[in-house]
């Protein structure tokens, strides 16, 4: 498997440097505890001249099963892009550079600031996974003044009880939005939700159930599909603008190429320690001004490109075959334990 993630050493959200290493940390210890052989893909674009690399500052690998590769993309390639001085990084290019450098048969694109659940790694140690499917997984929120200098499973425990709220879909009902709330209260009310769900999957066009149900909440952190089908769709769409939507047109390509959405059970989650410029959890006031001084795509145009690309069994040409920086000379170090 390659864990891919981008980053910079800027301290964005505040308290990077510590997100980043609790990222690292739990990985070490879960692909060692199940035993899952992977490289961790730190895509590290256009680094501060002020501030120590990302190599200097990162924990190693600590087990045999891990390997560390962090690829540096350079300001000089950053600044031929044309909103450069208004965004330091461009998420979704750095994670298809990932992408393309990946070794792994499965790659995961995910984020800096997360741990993953131990039912998720049990799930990714059983070797079940299938070409030809993405995986999706909810995302859970918790708060951002953690103690992280605990040991991990005292930080997962933590994070179990912890959770502010829950991003994603619930495999049961997928096309139907409701209050997250409602699926754990008890068996009756899931039971309720789930007939809702059937009812209005009878009502509905079958192409517009299969556009409700996708999973696009969050998926920035956490998607997960064969090389080969990441391949297919071009990665993600590289668009001179902030991430938000990107990662959601991703999952529509490849829906758009046949690719299955398998959305995982709720304690196969991830935990996200909320940070300052997070944008779902920011208040209405900061998103109005965040949003208006970012270069970025409108959910309407987004969701109508999702809508089309799978109407019509497209991927949208935005890319060309250099995708990921292909024909790009970039320096990389590798790290790990042997």
């Amino acid at each position: 498997m390659s864990i891919i993630a981008a980053s910079r050493n800027d301290n964005h959200g505040g308290d990077l440097t510590n997100r980043m290493d609790l990222f690292l940390r739990g990985l070490y210890y879960q692909l060692e505890k199940y035993q899952i052989s992977a490289e961790i893909l730190i895509v590290e674009w256009n680094p501060p001249v002020d501030r120590p690399s990302l190599a200097e500052i990162l924990p190693k690998p600590t087990g045999v099963h891990t390997v560390l590769r962090i690829i540096t993309v350079p300001k000089e390639i950053h600044d031929q892009y044309r909103t450069a001085e208004m965004l330091p990084l461009f998420q979704m290019i750095a994670k298809n550079v990932g992408i393309r450098k990946a070794v792994g048969e499965f790659v995961l694109c995910t984020n800096v600031d997360l741990l993953f659940s131990d039912k998720l790694m049990h799930f990714l140690s059983k070797k079940q996974l299938k070409k030809g499917v993405y995986y999706r997984c909810n995302r859970c929120d918790i708060p951002k003044d953690i103690n992280y200098p605990l040991e991990i499973p005292e930080l997962l425990s933590y994070a179990k009880k912890n959770i502010l709220q829950r991003l994603g879909k619930n495999r049961f009902f997928a096309n139907f939005n409701g209050e997250s709330k409602l699926w754990y209260l008890n068996i009756f009310t899931l039971a309720f939700v789930v007939g809702i769900a059937w009812l209005k999957r009878l009502v509905e066009d079958k192409n517009m159930t299969a556009i409700n149900s996708a999973d696009t909440w969050a998926c920035g952190d956490f998607t997960l599909m064969h090389k080969e089908d990441w391949h297919a769709i071009k990665g993600y769409f590289e668009l001179d603008a902030y991430s938000i939507h990107i990662d959601s047109m991703s999952l529509f390509a490849a829906l758009a190429i046949g690719v299955r959405q398998r959305i995982l059970p709720a304690d196969h989650c991830t935990y996200h320690v909320s940070h300052e410029s997070g944008w779902e959890m920011q208040d209405p006031m900061k998103k109005i001004f965040f949003d208006l001084k970012m270069p970025m795509l409108d959910w309407n145009t987004a969701h109508d490109s999702c809508k089309y690309m799978y109407l019509n069994k497209v991927v949208l040409p935005i890319n060309d075959e250099n995708w990921g920086l292909l024909k790009k000379e970039l320096k990389e170090q590798e790290y790990s334990n042997e």
